[in-house]
């Protein structure tokens, strides 16, 4: 099987280094290597990087990588997709699994741009995110109509070779790119910002973002591992007249939560926007 990125930015290369290290195998038994991808870039110097950096075979012609492709991953901006669709379009095998990691660009819209019924089109569109670079993301997947359960799974098994790839209706992509695509953002402010506290209080600036860093992941890891809500395991830290409470009065004074919400809330509607 061939697989094919049009884009080797961040999330390609994240998903190519996921995919090479792991040896992702498919639900057919088939074992991926570097042999097996090819991807195209618009510089000879990117493709010289990312094929040195991989083993993997590069071009800077987007039609060859959809001529060859049986799973074709689209991995340029939104902006650019009308223009790189229009150049390979008749290139792409009726039967070749297209995947989109686009933010905001529906299924019936790429569908449409490929001048194909979303009906019979294999198309499955995703959101990666870029603690994917570090083999730690977390994968929405929402599968169109035409693609098929054989097609779902061969896509988990390329996404989830970076992190987590989670299964989801279209419908909710827009959250889903909101709370795991956008929120990285979001979480490397507050660890800034802890930090920053920190260093106010007298810490080195490079041991304030160690114990940052280390606090947020394990916080996370908490959720994760436990059956506990999150609720309940803020309530655990948080003794009766102690430090941490009165730093939570704190937050909510500066409507921590709400401004969560509010910018999850204008992630979503950006997306819908695009």
């Amino acid at each position: 099987m061939k697989i094919g990125f049009i884009g080797l930015g961040n999330m390609a290369t994240a998903i190519i280094g996921g995919l090479v290290s792991e040896g992702t195998v498919l639900e057919d038994g088939t074992r991926l290597s570097a042999a097996d991808i090819i991807g195209s870039a618009k510089t000879e110097t990117t493709c010289h990087a990312q094929a040195q950096r991989f083993g993997i075979a590069t071009t800077t012609s987007n039609r060859e990588v959809a001529e060859a492709a049986d799973v074709l991953v689209l991995a340029v901006k939104p902006v650019f997709f009308p223009e790189v669709i229009e150049e390979i379009r008749e290139a792409v095998r009726p039967d070749a699994l297209v995947i989109s990691i686009a933010a905001g660009l529906t299924l019936e819209r790429i569908a449409a741009l490929f001048q194909r019924d979303l009906a019979d089109f294999p198309l499955i569109r995703c959101m990666p995110n870029t603690p994917a670079l570090v083999n730690a993301g977390c994968t929405a997947v929402a599968p169109g109509p035409g693609a098929s359960v054989a097609d779902t799974a061969t896509c988990l098994a390329l996404m989830g070779s970076c992190g987590q790839a989670i299964t989801i209706p279209e419908r909710l992509m827009d959250a889903a790119g909101a709370v795991a695509g956008s929120s990285p953002a979001f979480v490397f402010m507050f660890i800034e910002a802890l930090a920053d506290g920190a260093v106010e209080a007298g810490m080195p600036r490079a041991q304030a973002y160690q114990f940052a860093a280390a606090a947020v992941a394990g916080s996370a890891q908490l959720v994760l591992q436990t059956d506990y809500h999150p609720g309940q395991l803020k309530d655990m830290v948080c003794s009766p007249g102690g430090t941490t409470i009165e730093g939570v009065k704190a937050l909510e004074e500066g409507a921590f939560r709400a401004s969560i919400m509010n910018a999850v809330d204008a992630c979503v509607q950006k997306s819908k926007q695009l």
